[in-house]
């Protein structure tokens, strides 16, 4: 209900954006900042995620019976106890590093809130601000530092591109279940062939603008072979879905995105510490 991996992944995502900031420099004060900054990433996706399943819950008796909520492991009086429980944890961690990044961690819980709320029906929109939250970790990562740097915005920027083409693989995934439902996907509206298009043109998007730190020279030289593998399974990818935009090809892409994504996060931390 938490999803473990995207929850690490934010927190990961707080630290590259700290790392960017401080220029690869460490001191005992910014590992106090990166972990408070890690529990604040890792608690706001686990809450937003329990309270995605909890509004989601009768989509997913179609789409995802075997989540826990519609296989009966987790009441969804639960989940709300949990999501509110990891809100507290995740507020109380940023407000402990400055206000600033209290006001950003409740923009991102308001904008994740409002997604599962309301903004997924609504498609493209829900979407976008899905990939707002994905993207706002790089820059949550500076802030921590109280030093925004115009790399953490590259980053920000590869990330929104690469989560938008996940999300919209998504919809192929949850076609039946979203159009039965009125939830206005690319896939439910447009149907299969397009939204596979345009995913794949996010996720190339998302390829071509991961150079531009190497040629801003933000990164060492060894961000680049990381990165290429990244770059390579998110290409593999584009062109298994134009291939083939049926719901099990769009289910496999989906999970290996993230995995892509998770690749491509370590690229962005090998790249600005090893020099």
């Amino acid at each position: 209900m938490i999803r473990a991996p995207n929850s690490v992944m934010t927190g990961l995502a707080v630290i590259t954006g700290m790392l960017i900031a401080s220029k690869g420099a460490w001191s005992l004060e910014l590992f106090k900042r990166a972990a408070l900054g890690f529990t604040t990433g890792f608690m706001l996706c686990a809450a937003a995620m329990a309270v995605n399943d909890y509004y989601d819950r009768e989509i997913d008796m179609i789409n995802e019976p075997e989540r826990p909520i519609p296989s009966g492991l987790v009441k969804p009086k639960e989940a709300i106890i949990v999501a509110a429980i990891l809100s507290f944890l995740g507020l109380v961690s940023s407000a402990a590093i400055n206000i600033e990044c209290l006001a950003v961690a409740v923009i991102a819980l308001a904008v994740a809130i409002g997604y599962a709320t309301a903004g997924k029906a609504t498609g493209a929109p829900g979407n976008v601000m899905v990939s707002f939250c994905v993207s706002l970790p790089f820059i949550y990562g500076g802030l921590t530092l109280e030093a925004l740097d115009e790399a953490l915005f590259v980053f920000a920027s590869i990330a929104f591109l690469a989560n938008m083409g996940r999300e919209v693989t998504k919809g192929i995934v949850d076609v039946v279940g979203d159009a039965a439902r009125g939830v206005k996907t690319i896939a439910a509206v447009y149907g299969r062939v397009k939204a596979a298009i345009l995913s794949a043109i996010f996720y190339l998007a998302a390829v071509a603008l991961s150079i531009l730190p190497w040629l801003m020279r933000v990164v060492s030289i060894y961000y680049l072979p990381a990165v290429a593998v990244s770059d390579l399974g998110f290409i593999k990818a584009s062109f298994e879905l134009l291939r083939d935009p049926s719901r099990d090809t769009a289910r496999r892409v989906k999970r290996e995105g993230l995995l892509w994504m998770l690749i491509g996060l370590i690229a962005f931390i090998i790249g600005t510490n090893l020099h």
